[in-house]
């Protein structure tokens, strides 16, 4: 199956909760490289690469784990391998 990459924005009461550090946990269980980030106006950026089931399936975990903090979020497809990402990280 062909690599996707997606970049979500999430908005809401995303900083400050752990958003990061459990969105990096959940990773873990799924085939996705990538990363997540707080951004200066307040949102929560996430890019996630692998095959589309995969991110799919992450993003729905990320969802059902943290969906109470999220009042919005935006999903842009962005091309995979460009730069190539390595494991799941958080940024700073």
């Amino acid at each position: 199956m062909p690599l996707v990459r997606l970049r979500v924005l999430y908005s809401g009461r995303v900083q400050g909760v752990g958003f990061r550090a459990t969105a990096r946990w959940i990773a873990r269980g799924f085939r996705v490289a990538g990363f997540v980030r707080n951004l200066p106006d307040g949102r929560v950026e996430l890019v996630a690469e692998g095959d589309r089931n995969e991110v799919d399936a992450f993003l729905e975990a990320v969802q059902n784990e943290l969906g109470g903090f999220i009042h919005d979020r935006s999903t842009e497809s962005q091309p995979p391998g460009s730069p190539p990402l390595e494991g799941f990280t958080i940024r700073f």
